[in-house]
């Protein structure tokens, strides 16, 4: 089934590499516009349409300080990813504890340099 448009939801929001960027600058702490778009070599309007996005989807929140605009990460609008990834956390415990075993045999049939 196809998903949504864009703003639709978080999973559609953050497929956007640039709106993932901005995610991840936010998470240091609020920014401006001008501020975003200068930390990732982007032009005013850019950042304006990617904060549209997310914003819609309520994963970032806005607050006025006098003329500007800050932005701030909304964690809690991400649980639905965490959610979604976690249920292949065990999947891949699984397959590093049988790399871990694995490894562990390899060291145990290679002959310590010693030996020769």
């Amino acid at each position: 089934m196809a998903r949504s448009p864009t703003t639709a939801d978080a999973f559609n929001a953050i497929a956007e590499r640039r709106r993932r960027d901005i995610l991840d600058l936010l998470a240091r702490g609020e920014r401006s516009v001008n501020q975003i778009g200068a930390a990732l070599d982007l032009a005013q309007p850019q950042v304006s349409k990617h904060l549209a996005v997310l914003s819609k989807v309520k994963l970032v929140s806005v607050r006025k300080a006098g003329q500007q605009r800050l932005y701030r990460l909304n964690a809690d609008a991400l649980k639905p990813v965490h959610d979604w990834l976690k249920t292949f956390e065990r999947l891949w415990n699984e397959r590093l504890d049988r790399l871990d075993e694995y490894l562990k045999e390899l060291q145990k049939e290679k002959p310590n340099d010693g030996d020769t």
